[in-house]
């Protein structure tokens, strides 16, 4: 288990709440494909590697004091991979013509990474706990 510093995440969410909001308002879909390239590495390479991560790394957390509270990064990637499919949904829809597919889409990942800054409520984080929990275990047989 990777573990990350809670902190980050939040202001990671931050800046995520603002870029989309601005791809959103403005429906400039180059602006949600940087997005969705952000969320991409996130998901698929790591937090340690992704732009805002790094941000925190070397902007903020050397202004902060330190913490030894940590939190699990297997639930923030997935809810990076979700962010990401809802910013390629968007960034496609937008680049199609289907503007109102796009607001829509990156509407829904706005609404995600809001409710992340400002309340500490990570819905791909709690989506991902609770399709662990419907998940069935896969249970090891003994030889009989």
């Amino acid at each position: 288990m990777s573990a990350v510093d809670p902190r980050g995440p939040r202001f990671a969410a931050w800046v995520t709440t603002v870029v989309l909001a601005v791809a959103v308002a403005a429906q400039w879909w180059p602006l949600l494909a940087v997005q969705a390239a952000i969320f991409a590495v996130g998901a698929f390479a790591g937090l340690k590697y992704a732009p805002y991560s790094l941000l925190y790394k070397y902007l903020v957390a050397p202004r902060l004091q330190p913490t030894d509270e940590r939190e699990d990064a297997t639930p923030l990637r997935f809810a990076q991979g979700v962010g990401f499919a809802f910013a390629l949904v968007g960034t496609v829809a937008f680049a199609l013509g289907s503007a109102t597919v796009g607001v829509i889409a990156a509407a829904f990942a706005l609404a995600a990474a809001f409710l992340n800054a400002a309340f500490g409520f990570c819905l791909g984080c709690e989506t991902y706990l609770l399709l662990r929990r419907l998940t069935p275990s896969v249970r090891r047989q003994s030889p009989a």
